[in-house]
């Protein structure tokens, strides 16, 4: 028996309870793994508070995200002992997850945990990092230089962009960081290595189809109306690369600026990234993220204060990573 977090759904609302499973009850996969720690996502929240349709089926232990041992393997890529890291998958929505003790994967779902990371800060980067380096990377890909100008990111103080900041800070992008708490929330942010601080409410007003030429290009978390923002205020030959929607799924522009302008838009997903290109990330991020970013931009709960976390990071109350330790 273990201890895991459990979703259940009763009279259409989504119930989370910490209970023993038995190990008989986790589903199929090649590989058993001991979880040292899981982390909280935007989209953890949404399916523990019941507030976004995540969970594909029930019951579910949440968490898209997990590091930990291998226990047992039946794939000859992963034996006894191995450390290894979970992201993405659909894991957490249509498979049990991260937020237990234990956990049952596909081989195919593995990556090696790098060797100059812990399990600790393997969850401090998870999909969130994941996610930032891939972005960060389609920047860089679209011949965007630090020269070009400022790179803006919004949601900067979340998950992902609080992890896009500090990649940008370290390959020497000018860095503009937009955030609905600018006033709590900007020191952090310049510590990261943010150069401007914007208040996010700038980015609510309806867009132009054109408006001033200000950012060399963009990673946007956000989506809807402050997308439309953004995209109307990238130079010429900028790129933009969005991973988010928690703004909305809506997207209020026109072609205009991708025409007249030449900007590209470039969609961003970790979750079924294949193995060599999520590989060739987690050994960039492991390469760029300083010391730094470890030391001031997570916090750790246990499994009991995680109801509470996913309430707060869907009312945008989560300044950074949230990492689960089990």
């Amino acid at each position: 028996m273990f201890k895991a977090l459990v979703l259940e759904q009763e009279d259409k609302k989504t119930l989370a309870t910490i209970r023993q499973v038995a190990t008989s009850e986790l589903p199929e996969g090649d590989v058993l793994i001991d979880v040292d720690y899981s982390s909280l996502n935007y989209k953890d929240g949404l399916a523990i508070t019941g507030k976004g349709r995540i969970v594909r089926q029930f019951p579910m232990v949440p968490g898209v995200d997990l590091t930990g041992t291998v226990a047992e393997s039946s794939d000859d890529r992963y034996h006894v002992g191995d450390k290894v890291v979970l992201t993405g998958w659909g894991v957490g929505e249509g498979h049990w997850g991260g937020m237990a003790e234990k956990a049952r994967l596909k081989a195919d779902w593995l990556v090696p945990l790098p060797t100059n990371l812990d399990g600790k800060q393997a969850m401090m980067v998870g999909t969130a990092g994941l996610t930032a380096m891939l972005c960060v990377q389609a920047i860089v890909d679209a011949g965007v230089t630090p020269d070009a100008g400022e790179i803006i990111v919004t949601g900067a103080s979340g998950g992902v962009g609080s992890v896009a900041v500090t990649l940008l800070a370290q390959l020497g992008y000018k860095v503009a960081a937009v955030t609905g708490r600018a006033e709590t929330n900007g020191p952090l942010l310049k510590q990261l290595g943010a150069t401007t601080i914007i208040d996010r409410s700038v980015f609510e007003e309806p867009a132009r189809p054109l408006d001033k030429q200000l950012w060399a290009g963009a990673i946007d978390t956000v989506g809807s109306k402050v997308l439309a923002k953004v995209l109307s205020q990238i130079n010429y030959n900028g790129a933009v690369a969005i991973c988010g929607l928690a703004g909305g799924f809506d997207l209020p522009t026109t072609v205009m600026p991708f025409i007249l302008r030449n900007v590209r838009l470039q969609g961003i997903d970790s979750v079924m990234c294949p193995f060599e290109k999520r590989q060739q990330a987690w050994q960039r991020l492991t390469e760029l993220l300083p010391a730094s970013y470890f030391e001031q931009a997570c916090r750790e709960v246990s499994l009991e204060q995680v109801a509470e976390c996913a309430e707060a990071i869907t009312n945008g109350q989560i300044t950074g990573r949230v990492v689960i330790k089990l």
